[in-house]
C-alpha cells in the first residue's frame, strides 16, 4: 500500500489506539468523571491535531516516518489524559506519566532516522514532527504544575506564542540556519520536565530544573526573534523601503 494509501488508515489506528488506551486509563483513574473527561477531551484534542496534520496534506501521504509521529502523538495525548486530573487536583504525578512521556521523547530520533532510511523525508513530516514536540512539552509542563508551580505553562506555551507572533509578523515565519544550541535546548525541555515529575524529586529540584529549562528556552527564543527582527529590517533597506 502506498503513501496516499496508507494516510486513512494510519489516521484511524492512531485514533482508535488512543480510544481504547485512554479508556484503559481512564479506568484505572481515581479522578472523578468531570476530571476524566477533562482529561479524555485533552488527549483527544491532541490526537485530533496530528491525525488532522496527515490528512490535511494535499496531496495525501502517510509515510513510515510519518506513523512513527503518530505514535508518540498518541503517547503524548495519553500523557494528557493524565496530566489534566492532576493539574485540577494537584496531586503530583505518578511513575506512568513520566514513562509514557518519556518513550515519546525517545521516539523524537526515531522519526527522522525512519524518514531518512526510507528517502521520505519531507517539509510536512517535519512540521509535523516539530508540533508534536511542541504538543509534549506542553502537556509536561501542565504535568509539572503541581510539582513546580503554574510558571512552567510558560514553557509549553512559548512555541505556540512564536508560532501567533509569526501571524502578525509573517517575517517570524522564516526559516533560520540550523544551530546546535537551539537543537540542545528544544531537547533539553522534555527532557527537564520529565525529571520534574519523577516521583521522589524533591520539589526544590523540581522547580530548578524547570527553572533552568524556562531559562534558556527563552534566551533561545529571543535570540531567533532579534535574528529574523534584523534580517526583516536589512531586507526592507535592501528594497529601498523605509526601515521600521
Amino acid at each position: 500500500m502506498g503513501g496516499a494509501e496508507r494516510a486513512v488508515p494510519d489516521a484511524f489506528g492512531a485514533v482508535s489506539t488512543y480510544l481504547v488506551s485512554a479508556l484503559v486509563l481512564t479506568s484505572l483513574s481515581p479522578a472523578g468523571t468531570v476530571l476524566q473527561l477533562a482529561g479524555l477531551a485533552a488527549g483527544a484534542l491532541v490526537t485530533v491535531a496530528a491525525v488532522g496534520s496527515v490528512l490535511r496534506r494535499i496531496p495525501r501521504f502517510s509515510t513510515p516516518a510519518d506513523r512513527v509521529t503518530l505514535l508518540r502523538a498518541v503517547l503524548v495525548s495519553l500523557c494528557a489524559v493524565l496530566a489534566v486530573p492532576q493539574l485540577v487536583t494537584g496531586g503530583r504525578t505518578g511513575l506512568l506519566l513520566p514513562v509514557l512521556g518519556a518513550a515519546a521523547f525517545l521516539l523524537d530520533g526515531v522519526d527522522g532516522a525512519v524518514a531518512r532510511r526510507t528517502g521520505t523525508s519531507s517539509a510536512a513530516g517535519a512540521r509535523f514532527d516539530a508540533a508534536t514536540d511542541a504538543a509534549l512539552v506542553l502537556v509536561l509542563s501542565v504535568a509539572a504544575v503541581p510539582v513546580a508551580g503554574p510558571w512552567t505553562l510558560g514553557i509549553g506555551a512559548m512555541y505556540y506564542a512564536f508560532v501567533a507572533a509569526g501571524r502578525i509578523r509573517p517575517h517570524l515565519r522564516r526559516a533560520l540556519p540550523p544551530r546546535a544550541s537551539r537543537k540542545a535546548i528544544g531537547a533539553f525541555q522534555p527532557f527537564a520536565l520529565l525529571a520534574a515529575l519523577l516521583p521522589g524529586v524533591p520539589a526544590v529540584a523540581a522547580a530548578s530544573v524547570a527553572e533552568l529549562a524556562l531559562a534558556l528556552l527563552t534566551w533561545s527564543f529571543a535570540r531567533d526573534v532579534l535574528q529574523l527582527e534584523r534580517l526583516h529590517r536589512a531586507g526592507l533597506r535592501d528594497v529601498g523601503a523605509p526601515a521600521p
